[in-house]
């Protein structure tokens, strides 16, 4: 354990190898004497690494040794860790090859509900293949530790460039989420809803190419049992989750991850979130009632077109949202080729109908009662017409005229 405490500080740069090398001399040396220090202790002593940071390393050594459990696959480093789960870069020992496991901890294997969900992830994820989604592989329970093994990934998210700082231009931007939106017209095809659509969720590899990641989420849009059981629940990421989400609404469909995608979308573009809040509640809330600023009008140098495919993708009404996934990627084809979204157009002729559709309402706010009428303008063709009135009957009055004379 010591001894893995000692590398470990080492490849998480908390100490030099000379550093770990005099601490394990010390400890030697005062285990002779019959005083021994464990090798932490005394690189806390020494302060070469803090208390909080030598717990930090013991638990994700503890976590190794959790992983190391699991048949045919020889762990080689901890890659991370979120609310549900840790994550292993690993050794698949029978085909020679790296993968990525994720592993339940112990106090939610013992939740039959965390249990069922995390099964659910791998099944989810085994219904697809497709070169934008991370590979599923295999899962199942080792020492009482259930396990789900992916294809890894060398590379990063797109939220570790944005918590950098950085903004992507238009090309970079549409390139990445056009293979996102590839990735999700696979899964919808399928009938799997992803539900958590977001820059944590997508990796991006050495080569440039994005992939979608954790399908912890994901659901079949067929499955009525699941939703009546998340009925009034808000399943999400609150920055990126739709309006249908937030309410918690049982048929939730592909237009879910258009949503998510198009805020995904702005982000990238704009560096920044499409609504902002102190608290969780507060942003959903914005989500549900506060108007979209277009991303156009935040990043000047983006195209009108760019601007319109996401107010589109994030319509707070979902009907005036794209109507497959597959008319998504025409747009985004169209944009990375320089050509203007024609599918978008359609959409938003369909909601300047549907406005038009509408009854006049008495109960109007009255600053739209007051807004003055445009002055009327005639148009060409009744210009032509009131001109040739005018010349026949000038005409007419000249003949009358000669006649008369």
């Amino acid at each position: 354990m010591e001894t893995e405490l000692g590398r470990l500080c080492e490849e998480r740069h908390l100490a030099t190898p000379e550093e770990v090398a005099e601490c394990r001399q010390e400890a030697r040396r005062r285990a002779a004497e019959g005083r021994p220090v464990p090798l932490g202790e005394l690189m806390v002593e020494k302060g070469i690494i803090t208390q909080r940071q030598l717990a930090r390393v013991r638990r994700e050594l503890e976590e190794m040794r959790t992983g190391q459990q699991i048949p045919g696959y020889r762990i080689e480093a901890r890659l991370g860790a979120g609310a549900m789960a840790t994550v292993f870069k690993a050794r698949q020992l029978s085909l020679d090859r790296t993968v990525a496991i994720k592993v339940l901890p112990k106090r939610f294997s013992e939740n039959p509900e965390y249990v069922e969900r995390f099964y659910k992830e791998g099944k989810a994820a085994a219904k697809l293949n497709h070169p934008n989604i991370v590979q599923a592989i295999d899962v199942g329970e080792a020492g009482g530790y259930h396990y789900f093994v992916m294809e890894y990934v060398e590379g990063h998210t797109l939220h570790d460039e944005l918590a950098a700082g950085k903004i992507f231009s238009e090309q970079e931007a549409v390139g990445i989420i056009l293979q996102i939106a590839r990735a999700l017209a696979h899964a919808h095809e399928r009938g799997l809803i992803h539900r958590d659509v977001k820059p944590k969720n997508i990796m991006i590899t050495a080569d440039g190419v994005a992939k979608l990641a954790d399908m912890g989420l994901a659901r079949m849009a067929s499955d009525t049992q699941a939703a009546a059981a998340e009925a009034g629940k808000a399943y999400g990421t609150p920055y990126y989750i739709a309006p249908e989400q937030i309410r918690g609404e049982r048929d939730i469909d592909f237009r879910a991850d258009i949503y998510s995608l198009g805020a995904t979308l702005y982000h990238l573009v704009t560096g920044r979130v499409p609504f902002e809040g102190d608290t969780p509640a507060a942003v959903m809330h914005k989500h549900l009632q506060e108007p979209l600023v277009p991303p156009d009008h935040i990043n000047p140098s983006l195209s009108v077109g760019l601007g319109e495919v996401v107010e589109v993708m994030m319509a707070k009404d979902r009907n005036l949202r794209y109507a497959s996934t597959r008319d998504l990627i025409l747009d985004l084809e169209a944009i990375a080729a320089g050509r203007p979204p024609m599918q978008v157009r359609k959409a938003l002729g369909a909601a300047e109908l549907s406005a038009l559709a509408e009854p006049d309402r008495g109960d109007a706010p009255e600053e739209t009662q007051q807004l003055p009428a445009e002055p009327w303008t005639p148009s060409p063709k009744l210009l032509y017409a009131v001109l040739a009135v005018l010349a026949a009957s000038l005409l007419a009055n000249l003949v009358l005229l000669l006649m008369v004379l």
